[in-house]
Parts: structure tokens; sequence; C-alpha cells
């Protein structure tokens, strides 16, 4: 598998490159506002473009989707995604790119069609989940909630050793693993469910009192 994070622009956005080395098909994640690098990648490694996927429709996350959305590529998104998708998914659904298959998990809060998206071992979050900490949600009513259940009824049941690629440079190193951020990502910590309200709510002074930059 051919597998690469690119700096997108914006907000510190990254996006993905998924290649099946066989077939020489490929899939964007992500495409942001900058896609200069990913269409560089594309083209250095020989690979076409097969499927655009969306973790979420914020329009940093989506920005660069009609550069990759000609001829046969497909949009893939959650299946109530504004983007309108060639390809509507929900949770447990698998793209198959040649020999790579592509599982989606459907992890709202953030955003309401928020996923994550699983292949070989490694998970990009989009914004559910950043390396050292989460990705802000709307209210403190379902939003949260779904948050809550999406980090832990969804992504912490996966094993340690998946790798974890999220949306933005927000964190000290560009990734992660689900062991790493289940022992040491504050708010994973927060298995509770008003504290973890509490720690979203107190998350600047945490990070003041923590030396969290």
């Amino acid at each position: 598998m051919i597998f690469e994070q690119i700096d997108a622009g914006g907000d510190r956005n990254f996006s993905y490159l998924i290649g099946d080395e066989e077939s020489r098909l490929c899939a964007v994640v992500d495409p942001g506002y900058d896609t200069s690098k990913l269409e560089a990648r594309v083209k250095d490694l020989g690979l076409k473009v097969a499927y655009i996927l969306n973790t979420h429709t914020h329009h940093d996350h989506v920005a660069g989707n009609d550069v990759f959305h000609k001829g046969d590529v497909k949009l893939a998104a959650y299946k109530e995604a504004r983007v309108n998708p060639d390809i509507k998914l929900d949770h447990g659904d698998v793209i198959q790119l040649g020999q790579q298959r592509i599982e989606i998990l459907f992890t709202p809060g953030h955003y309401l069609d928020s996923m994550c998206v699983l292949v070989n071992g490694k998970l990009m979050t989009g914004d559910t989940l950043f390396v050292g900490c989460i990705g802000g949600s709307f209210s403190r009513g379902a939003s949260t909630e779904n948050q809550f259940h999406s980090l832990f009824e969804v992504i912490m049941k996966l094993d340690d050793s998946v790798e974890v690629y999220p949306g933005h440079d927000y964190g000290p190193q560009p990734s992660s693993t689900i062991g790493h951020e289940r022992t040491t990502n504050p708010f994973l910590q927060r298995t509770n469910f008003q504290d973890f309200v509490w720690l979203k709510e107190h998350w600047d002074e945490y990070k003041a009192e923590h030396g969290i930059p």
C-alpha cells in the first residue's frame, strides 16, 4: 500500500493519499485549500484517482474536491453529507481500492457527518481525534454526547497498534497510535461524561496549567 500524509494548507490541514501498488489506483482524503502537493504526489507516483473521501464537510476538508472530481472519479462521504456524494457511506461500509480495503467508521460529534477512514491499520480521524486533544463540537447537547460516544464506543474500541492520522497538525507530532492516545490524551482519560464536558469547557485553563502549547 502507498500511504502519505500531505500538507493541505489552511489551518495546518492534512490531506491523505491512499494508493494500491498493483492497480495504481488511489484515493485522496480531505483535499483542502491547497491541493498542489497532493496533485504532485499523485502524478509523481503514476497513480489514477478513483475516489475522493471526505471525513466531514467543513470547507477546509472539501475545498479541493472539484480539483479531482472529474471523469469517472467518485466522491465518497457520509450518506447525509451536504456535498451530495456519488457514494453515500454509512458505518461499516467498505470501499475496495484494488487490493486495499478501506473501512468507514461513522463518528459524529465534531460535525453531524463526521467519519473516520481505516485502511491497513491506519486511521484517518478528520477532526474527531487529534494528537493530544480532540475536535470541537457545536454545543453541550447532542453533538457533545455524540462525540463522547464516537470516541469511547467506536475509536477506543480499536486496537492500540492502530495508527492515528488527524485532519490537522495540532499536536506535538503529526501522527500517533490508539494506544498512545488512550494513555496520554487528556480527553480520553475522562471516561465520565461530565468530566469530559468539564475539560471541553476549561481546555484553555487546563493547557495553561499543564504547560500544553
